[in-house]
């Protein structure tokens, strides 16, 4: 794979973006938002999964450079962080994908804190071709409402933050407004996609909800991916 660096400018300072991208070229690019720990490896990895499926993957730092050291300094960072900063950081990382290697559309994805904010794009930023946020948490109908994204929302039953009652209620603004709007949910935890911690990680959810993604960003993007070196895996 190729990977590099963008350098972003914000109003609330500099940042970088995380590119990986297969050796076949393609103008679609997956925007990947991350958890609330920072660009880890974690993160480098899914962005390399992407790449493995023949997407370029833009993995923006809404941390600015800082990982969090444990669940604690992850929960600070997150809620320091305005979803307006993020959201700049995000369309500033879109511009600086398409300038600098000419990619024409973008799907967005994010887990955890990334899925709240990539949920966040899909009513934002509507020349999205697909959003597919695990897990985040679900703004107010207010901003719901305007959502014009194809949306595949994937939820964990066991999850004690993005429980089933705000699952549910993503479902009723969805039908009220007839949004587009599909949920999953699977009989796991919280961060189950993350297969970097045993103590939540479900391999045949995750397995699952891969799929599930891939098939849709395929039908909701006009290039034909490549084949480009290995498949994903799942430990």
């Amino acid at each position: 794979m190729r990977v590099s660096s963008l350098d972003l400018n914000t109003a609330q300072g500099a940042t970088t973006a995380y590119v990986d991208r297969p050796e076949q070229d393609t103008n679609t690019a997956v925007i990947l938002i991350h958890e609330w720990w920072g660009i880890n490896q974690h993160i480098r990895d899914l962005a390399n999964r992407y790449a493995g499926e023949g997407y370029n993957c833009v993995a923006p730092d809404l941390y600015r450079g800082r990982i969090a050291r444990d669940a604690e300094e992850a929960s600070a960072m997150m809620h320091a962080l305005a979803i307006e900063d993020g959201m700049e950081t995000m369309r500033k990382a879109i511009a600086a994908a398409r300038t600098a290697f000419g990619f024409e559309e973008f799907v967005i994805t994010g887990y955890c804190m990334g899925g709240t904010f990539a949920l966040r794009a899909a009513c934002d930023i509507p020349e999205l071709k697909a959003a597919a946020p695990f897990y985040g948490d679900i703004p107010e109908e207010s901003v719901l409402k305007s959502l014009q994204v194809p949306t595949l929302f994937i939820a964990g039953k066991r999850d004690a933050w993005i429980n089933q009652e705000k699952v549910n209620g993503l479902k009723e603004v969805a039908a009220k407004y007839n949004l587009p709007v599909e949920t999953v949910s699977y009989d796991a935890d919280h961060a189950f996609f993350n297969d970097t911690r045993p103590e939540v990680y479900n391999a045949e959810a995750a397995k699952d909800a891969w799929q599930r993604v891939l098939e849709f960003f395929k039908k909701h993007t006009s290039a034909e991916q490549q084949e480009a070196g290995r498949p994903a895996t799942f430990p």
